[in-house]
């Protein structure tokens, strides 16, 4: 007999093709809320859950989901949303899926260059039917190439974006916990301390995991301490940037532009970024091509078939403790 799993939401169809092919899957033809997913999964007895970044994965409804449960995999990378305490302490396995590097340094890029070149003004232009030439001092940007920047976090996906850097000449600096060994650094100058990096960053990328109830990275003083006109890039985690400060300094000149995929309070985020037309806004999408939403439901099926088979789960996240 097949092992039992569930979705928490549609996914693309060639996930769920292959799901049906190695589990005896229940697939929703729309996002589960937490009572529907709770039902479903004790009507299935499901093993496994395969669920996204949007799904809070708390001690509440760990609680609540049946004892059949064996692994839960998210198709994500992060998992702020996830107790993985809890998780243990239910003896549940939970795992993510790291295969997002290249799309999520592909968005990086793409906010770089629309925060420097004011892509969201541009296209309001167009927008509104343009109709007369633009004077040699409108809407006039920031040149990429050739700039400094500095990548918080030298992970898989900091060292991607360091990479797609080097081709429009970028001088490369970083902060990361640990530093990394000369032939990865490839000339990227490290910093132990963010505080000392910063005046010399004109471009910031973030690129690190966000910890639940941490104080935000950047806030006010490390705002300050960037370059008057600097460009802030946020890929990773909304909670990293306090958000508050982030807008006093757009609109004080502080900070020239801002692109940003990720918010405190998603997909509540903050309205007031849309009176700023320096800041180029999308909606936590860095993953959102095809290949990759494909590769990140391949990485959790297999994730939990490996947990189910009774074979080391591939990307398991490891509690503090277990409570």
């Amino acid at each position: 007999m097949k092992h039992r799993m569930i979705f928490s939401r549609p996914m693309q169809p060639a996930v769920e093709d292959r799901a049906k092919l190695m589990f005896d899957a229940f697939v929703p033809r729309h996002a589960l809320s937490v009572d529907e997913l709770v039902s479903h999964a004790h009507a299935h007895e499901a093993q496994g859950l395969l669920f996204s970044g949007a799904l809070r994965l708390d001690r509440a409804l760990i609680e609540r989901l049946p004892k059949s449960l064996r692994v839960a995999s998210t198709t994500s990378v992060g998992f702020d949303h996830i107790d993985v305490d809890a998780a243990a302490a239910a003896n549940i396995v939970v795992t993510n899926a790291p295969v997002v590097t290249e799309c999520t340094a592909d968005a990086t890029m793409m906010h770089m260059l629309a925060a420097c070149r004011r892509a969201r003004e541009h296209l309001q232009v167009m927008q509104d039917g343009w109709g007369r030439s633009l004077g040699l001092t409108e809407l006039l940007g920031h040149r990429v190439s050739g700039s400094v920047l500095g990548i918080v976090g030298m992970g898989r996906i900091g060292q991607a974006v360091a990479q797609r850097a080097r081709a429009f000449g970028m001088t490369i600096l970083y902060h990361s916990r640990r530093r990394l060994a000369p032939e990865l650094e490839q000339g990227a100058r490290y910093f132990a301390s963010l505080d000392e990096m910063l005046p010399h960053a004109q471009i910031l990328s973030l690129h690190l995991p966000a910890s639940p109830g941490a104080s935000p990275l950047i806030g006010a003083p490390q705002l300050a301490m960037l370059p008057r006109g600097a460009i802030v890039v946020n890929t990773a985690r909304g909670s990293l940037i306090d958000e508050d400060a982030l807008i006093a300094a757009l609109q004080s000149g502080q900070i020239a532009a801002a692109g940003l995929d990720v918010f405190h309070n998603e997909p509540r985020f903050d309205e007031r970024f849309l009176e700023l037309p320096q800041v180029f806004l999308t909606p936590h999408s860095g993953s959102a091509t095809v290949q990759t939403r494909n590769d990140l439901g391949y990485r959790a099926l297999d994730n939990i078939a490996a947990v189910l088979d009774g074979r080391p789960a591939i990307d398991p996240l490891i509690p503090r403790k277990v409570a």
